[in-house]
């Protein structure tokens, strides 16, 4: 056996296996790869674009979160504004329940007065005719007069 015919022979073999190789197997591996490659990429593409969609969507809720503070500031002003004219409607009926109870009370009051008047004038009536007779069975004496209508005047 001859060296060099085995290194010619190893060299042929070693050309028909990068031949081969360059045939058969190395286009799928860069197949393979360039595919590894878009994946990769368009998985980094994915990434940024989520990275955006999130940022997004961060300030979408923020600005969601405030546009309901802003709803809810407004729904409690209303609230209280409309509680503030309830209030005040409640005052302007008791103020003008109170007014009509009020003239039912001092009309009240002035029957009552009037009553009591005419009560105390059949009352007056009575003494002053009881006194009239006690004066009439009686002397007409200046100080027996004079005595009996300040019995009178005091039981008045």
């Amino acid at each position: 056996m001859n060296i060099n015919q085995t290194l010619i022979w190893e060299m042929v073999s070693f050309a028909v296996f990068v031949w081969f190789c360059m045939k058969f197997v190395w286009p799928p591996l860069l197949n393979m790869m360039k595919e590894r490659e878009e994946k990769i990429a368009e998985g980094l593409d994915a990434a940024v674009k989520a990275e955006k969609a999130l940022e997004e969507a961060k300030l979408n809720a923020d600005s969601s979160k405030q546009e309901a503070k802003d709803e809810a500031a407004t729904i409690i002003d209303a609230a209280n504004k409309r509680a503030a004219q309830i209030v005040h409607d409640a005052k302007d009926e008791a103020i003008v329940e109170a007014d009509r109870v009020k003239t039912t009370a001092k009309a009240e009051i002035e029957q009552e007065t009037n009553s009591a008047r005419e009560v105390l004038r059949s009352n007056v009536a009575a003494l002053t005719l009881a006194g009239a007779e006690k004066i009439l069975e009686k002397e007409i004496d200046q100080s027996t007069h004079s005595e009996l209508l300040d019995k009178l005047a005091a039981e008045l």
